[in-house]
């Protein structure tokens, strides 16, 4: 059984998780709007990525006998100017993430819940990746400045992103 604040810091969780999903589905509008499709499909992947973190969330409470208790997801931003502004905001999201995974590891281990603690180890390596995703177009973004040819090159590579779920045992 799953202590009542740990029930209430995951479900908050699956919150910003579910948050996530709607900031990046937000993101897939802009760029789709610019016709930058490959942009849009990195951010439709991320869409996919956040609604499986907080699925996993979701199916974790429900096992550890706690009752999940979903909230209102907050209106994202709608309009990021270009895509430096965009993976600039993606990247301090991702930020924000880690920092609340990394609050929730804390309780775990205040709490002695090793099992909480387990689902939380692959989280945090998860967090590693994904902003080490989002610096890196940030990184490129920088170095490519205005430029419409390699703003283009850059939107045909992350065109060719797929959604591949994890394979995990929690």
């Amino acid at each position: 059984m799953i202590s009542k604040k740990m029930e209430t810091a995951i479900n908050e969780q699956i919150n910003k998780e579910l948050y996530s999903e709607y900031l990046y589905l937000s993101m897939q509008a802009f760029f789709a709007a610019q016709n930058l499709d490959g942009f849009a499909n990195w951010m439709n992947v991320q869409c996919q990525e956040e609604h499986f973190h907080s699925m996993k969330f979701f199916t974790y409470l429900i096992d550890r006998g706690g009752k999940v208790e979903l909230q209102a997801i907050a209106q994202p931003e709608v309009n990021f100017e270009n895509p430096l502004n965009a993976f600039t905001a993606v990247l301090k999201h991702e930020q924000f993430v880690t920092q609340s995974i990394n609050n929730l590891m804390d309780l775990a281990i205040q709490e002695k819940d090793f099992a909480t603690k387990g689902l939380l180890d692959w989280y945090v390596n998860e967090q590693v990746e994904e902003e080490a995703s989002a610096e890196k177009i940030v990184r490129r973004l920088h170095f490519i400045g205005n430029d419409p040819q390699a703003i283009l090159a850059l939107d045909s590579e992350l065109g060719k992103r797929v959604f591949t779920p994890p394979v995990v045992t929690q």
